[in-house]
């Protein structure tokens, strides 16, 4: 009986044809095309699809359409995707490298690491836009982590039990300064309230450019991990024999979150459930091959965080509603019926 159980959840976790997972993500990008196209056809204005299409090819190139289709959506889906493909790649790699399945951008202390920086860069110096904060979210982004993985090592060996411990204690110190600084100064919560929410929109090229070369370079490094952490979810001894050095992977798989984390959460703010829910998505879809997950989750996430940028453009219109209320409200039923119609992946 046990074997029977184990041969049928083992099958349950991979797809039905390994053969279908090219199809699956020629569909998924195939919907990441459409999703984008709407993002900027679709907002608080409506302008025709015929209008769109020629502001794009350059038929149009002046007028009030012109200048929102390049100014605003335009920026916005180019932001949108970005974030998207960081947060999800990020959440793949950290479900990967903790073995945890619940794992999202707060374990290394991304989320709360950035909010501190934003806090203080907002009450102690007075910067009040995003141009002005993002770098400050970053580096405190990145300081988190760092302090993170530092605190979960064991001597040169990095445990992902002591991670996530380390990551949780952080949060809590960092979580009371931020509060302590916000009812301190009302000035800075207006500010910080409206970066804590998470939103693509006020997004503009500048934004965009500053953290590409953080998203690319976060990716670029991701890519090199995958089939070292298809050897170390066989365990850590199996993954030595297999010559995978323990120590570079898990730095070389931090520095990847840091870098794609930090970026995406200094540029929108924290949104809820992308790092989270894609994964078992592209688990779903691929079984537990990195070589896979990471690409389809690149997909996607942007797909998923695009998705509900567009929602929250229409639901109360000609108002909009920020993208990461969109993202709580959709996530979270997507995260319990995965959970629901399946168990959890062992990572």
């Amino acid at each position: 009986m046990e074997q029977t159980v184990t041969r049928r959840e083992t099958t349950e976790a991979r797809p039905r044809s390994w053969g279908a997972r090219p199809a699956w993500l020629v569909v998924a990008v195939a919907a990441l095309v459409v999703i984008c196209a709407l993002s900027v056809a679709i907002g608080s204005r409506t302008i025709p699809f015929g209008t769109v299409w020629d502001v794009l090819t350059g038929a149009l190139k002046t007028g009030d359409e012109a200048t929102i289709i390049w100014d605003r959506r335009v920026p916005r889906t180019l932001i949108g995707l970005l974030v998207g493909t960081a947060l999800g790649v990020a959440g793949a790699l950290m479900q990967s490298l903790t073995r945890n399945p619940l794992a999202d951008p707060a374990l290394l202390g991304v989320d709360i690491g950035a909010s501190t920086a934003v806090v203080a860069s907002i009450a102690f110096f007075g910067i009040t836009t995003v141009g002005g904060y993002i770098w400050f979210a970053f580096l405190g982004a990145a300081a988190a982590s760092v302090v993170v993985y530092v605190l979960g090592s064991t001597g040169r060996q990095v445990t992902p039990e002591r991670m996530v411990l380390a990551g949780a204690a952080i949060s809590a110190s960092l979580g009371a300064f931020v509060a302590a600084t916000l009812v301190l100064d009302p000035a800075a919560f207006q500010q910080f309230r409206f970066w804590q929410i998470g939103s693509l929109d006020n997004r503009d090229m500048a934004v965009v450019l500053q953290v590409l070369p953080f998203i690319l370079a976060g990716l670029l490094v991701a890519a090199t991990l995958a089939s070292p952490l298809n050897a170390l979810a066989l365990g850590d001894e199996t993954g030595r024999a297999l010559g995978v050095n323990l120590t570079l992977v898990r730095l070389g798989c931090a520095l990847a979150i840091t870098l794609l984390c930090g970026a995406a959460t200094a540029a929108v703010g924290p949104i809820a459930f992308i790092g989270l829910t894609v994964p078992h998505m592209a688990r779903a879809l691929t079984g537990p091959d990195q070589r896979w997950v990471l690409p389809f989750s690149a997909v996607l996430a942007p797909v998923l965080l695009l998705g509900a940028d567009v929602v929250g453009r229409v639901i109360i219109s000609p108002r909009e509603m920020e993208v990461g209320i969109i993202t709580a409200f959709v996530g979270a039923p997507v995260f319990i019926a995965l959970c629901r119609r399946r168990k959890l992946a062992h990572l």
